[in-house]
């Protein structure tokens, strides 16, 4: 018995860990079509800020949930104003160009933070299970992941900002004929899609240490969740990261993790031959 509650937990903290992962890139990606090949660096920056918050004595869990997610949306909207909003419609050029910014982010960093991995430590200890431990910061992951989909959904659904972004992101000339900023839109959706992304990447720093070419190793993971999941930005990726990381966490379970990334993989491209538009280009058609 307990040994099942612990694999549960396991394969819920591995859901988790891609919602976490693509909810900024599904955000972005989901709601205005632009590749942001830089995702990764955008979690490795928040993950810095955590590093450096943390080192200059502020508490973990601020930095985490306030400064990460706030750096990281004002870098995103730095971004957008300065490149992204010229290549709207573009898509193999803003692929393009965001790859060229995460290599001058990657080189940027290691000028000035070196290439050796910075680290903080994972709060709050272990829970017992039984004869089993495991680290209470797993429940952190499950929740936040779980927060921010409620947190998206609602917004989505039932302000008027969120009324606002669908409408723009769906006809944006009729909605800019109806007096809506469109342009400010865009740059409050892109900045919003990277603060989402700087508080993953600060929630993850704990557990994965921190180094400049550390997106490298998430930006496949995300891509791969949020095209799985298809258009729909919450329903896609929360169905893409409930199958696709029950996959994998029950074959690191069964086998070992590089088996377990294999699994990930396989499923993938199994789900896109068999649904080229993504789950959500089938299933829960009129989902957000």
């Amino acid at each position: 018995m307990d040994y099942t509650i612990i694999v549960v937990i396991e394969i819920l903290r591995a859901i988790s860990w891609l919602v976490l992962l693509a909810a900024g890139l599904g955000i972005i990606f989901g709601m205005m079509r632009v590749i942001n090949f830089a995702h990764g660096e955008f979690l490795m920056l928040g993950g810095y800020t955590v590093i450096m918050s943390t080192k200059a004595g502020v508490n973990i869990w601020f930095a985490m949930l306030v400064l990460a997610p706030l750096c990281v949306g004002l870098f995103g909207v730095l971004v957008e104003r300065l490149v992204i909003r010229f290549l709207y419609g573009r898509i193999l050029d803003s692929l393009l160009a965001t790859w060229g910014l995460s290599l001058l982010m990657i080189g940027g960093v290691t000028l000035i933070f070196g290439n050796t991995v910075e680290g903080v430590s994972t709060p709050l200890g272990a829970v017992d299970i039984g004869a089993y431990s495991i680290p209470a910061y797993n429940f952190v992951l499950i929740f936040f992941a779980a927060l921010f989909m409620v947190a998206i959904w609602g917004v989505m659904k039932f302000t008027r900002a969120g009324l606002i972004a669908r409408a723009t992101m769906q006809n944006p000339a009729m909605a800019e004929a109806l007096g809506i900023r469109t342009t400010w839109v865009y740059m409050a959706t892109f900045g919003i899609g990277s603060a989402v992304t700087g508080l993953a990447g600060g929630l993850l720093a704990p557990l994965t240490g921190v180094v400049p070419t550390m997106g490298v190793n998430f930006v496949g993971q995300s891509f791969i969740t949020v095209i799985t999941g298809g258009a729909s930005m919450i329903a896609g990726t929360l169905s893409a990261s409930t199958l696709l990381g029950s996959i994998s966490q029950g074959m690191t379970i069964l086998t070992g993790p590089v088996y377990g990334d294999a699994a990930l993989l396989l499923a993938a491209l199994v789900l896109l031959r068999l649904l080229p538009q993504g789950i959500t280009g089938r299933i829960f058609t009129r989902s957000l």
